[in-house]
């Protein structure tokens, strides 16, 4: 007979170990946390810029910091944890198969699951890339893994591809170290990261940010000794005639990252299209009883602060489902409209008249002075003037619970972008 915890939470990154104190907190004891690193903290390990905390503590951190606040709290808890452990399997049952170089295989079963496996990088293979696979390519993840937890030395006359906020650190981070970076190219019309990283990466060290702009041929075949940039059109196909070499030894791809759902698949959640990660309602449940998601499982975000407030309501709701209070009312689908790429969560309940949800979302493009609208059927319940709104930068409203309350299957609330 397999073992069983009341609750198993996977990954000990930032989200699971906020998750896991949350659910304590709320009166939960069996809890599980399964981490497949060496040692708890996930990303924010190897993150030792500051600028990580100011939501949380009211303070700035850098990420071992933050993450160290988190880890001294769950033992301070006595949460059991389990390192070097990867989860193999998970079912709809919530079944779960982990494997660690101590136990070997084991089957456990669980009451409550939440989903907390971070993302990872989007790869060349995936990026479509032409010349041969020398040495120097790395995405900026591994890089900053190298750099700061290795204490190895990468490159020293950089090109990076991409402009998502990692990238930008890490253009900052090899000018530290000595390196020279050269350009940042950018296939969109718009950055990909957060513009604080934009000015105190890139413009405070005088590194150039070409927005519309590709790597459409790598040199060397041993070792990287150059790229060609070239300017990319409104189809985003390279412009002939526009290119332009640049002589380096490392090639750096900060080009998106993607939600680690392989095991939600196992475990037949449904996943959005748009964000990669499970389909959520206002509890953070999936459409899979009793399996829960946060973090950047769930949707890639720019700050660990929103992580970690959005782990603990998957902690304290995970308790309420083993304790029977799942909830109930009728499932609204929330939409996302004119400009609005997508929101987080994709449903919430009617029927429930105190409380709020927040509601994050991401826009497809840039835009300047436009209201965000919020529909509850026909009924506009928000609609907030914003100056600017871009894709790098998550964004969230607040809604009461009641404004959507007597609202009946076949309605939907619609976020939206007007004049």
């Amino acid at each position: 007979m397999s073992a069983y915890h009341d609750l198993v939470i996977i990954g000990g990154g930032p989200a699971g170990l906020a998750a896991a104190i949350s659910a304590r907190e709320a009166g939960l004891t069996d809890i599980l946390i399964l981490e497949r690193d060496t040692a708890l903290g996930g990303i924010l390990n190897q993150c030792i810029h500051n600028g990580f905390g100011l939501h949380t503590f009211k303070e700035e951190l850098t990420g071992p910091e933050y993450a160290d606040r988190y880890i001294r709290k769950v033992v301070e808890l006595g949460i059991p944890y389990k390192l070097s452990t990867i989860v193999a399997d998970i079912s709809k049952d919530r079944e779960i198969l982990y494997v660690n170089p101590e136990e070997g295989a084991v089957p456990i079963r669980a009451g409550a699951v939440i989903l907390a496996m971070g993302c990872r990088e989007r790869p060349r293979g995936a990026l479509g890339l032409p010349g041969y696979r020398p040495a120097g390519i790395y995405t900026a993840g591994t890089a900053q893994r190298l750099m700061n937890i290795e204490g190895k030395k990468v490159g020293k006359e950089v090109v990076i591809l991409g402009s998502g906020d990692i990238g930008l650190i890490m253009a900052r981070r090899m000018t530290l170290e000595g390196a020279h970076v050269q350009v940042v190219a950018e296939l969109l019309p718009f950055s990909g990261g957060l513009k604080r990283n934009i000015v105190q990466c890139l413009d405070d060290y005088g590194i150039p940010l070409k927005l519309s702009h590709t790597v459409t041929c790598i040199h060397g075949k041993e070792r990287v000794t150059g790229v060609t940039i070239s300017e990319v059109g409104p189809d985003r196909r390279p412009v002939p005639g526009t290119e332009t070499e640049y002589a380096c030894d490392t090639l750096l791809l900060s080009c998106g990252l993607l939600p680690e759902n392989e095991l939600s698949k196992n475990a037949s959640v449904p996943l959005s299209p748009v964000t990669g990660g499970p389909e959520v309602d206002d509890r953070l449940q999936t459409a899979v009883p009793g399996i829960f998601a946060c973090g950047n499982v769930l949707h890639v975000h720019d700050l660990v602060d929103f992580v970690s407030g959005e782990a603990e309501l998957a902690g304290r709701n995970a308790v309420e489902y083993l304790r029977g209070n799942g909830g109930s009312g009728t499932e609204i689908p929330v939409l996302a409209q004119n400009g609005v790429r997508y929101t987080v969560p994709q449903r919430v309940h009617a029927g429930v008249t105190e409380g709020t949800v927040t509601v994050r979302f991401r826009v497809g493009d840039v835009y300047k002075n436009k209201c965000l609208c919020v529909y509850a059927g026909d009924r506009n319940i928000r609609r907030i003037r914003k100056r600017i709104l871009v894709p790098g930068e998550m964004g969230e409203v607040i809604l009461k619970c009641e404004d959507y309350a007597n609202l009946s299957a076949g309605q939907t609330v619609r976020v939206t972008l007007e004049d």
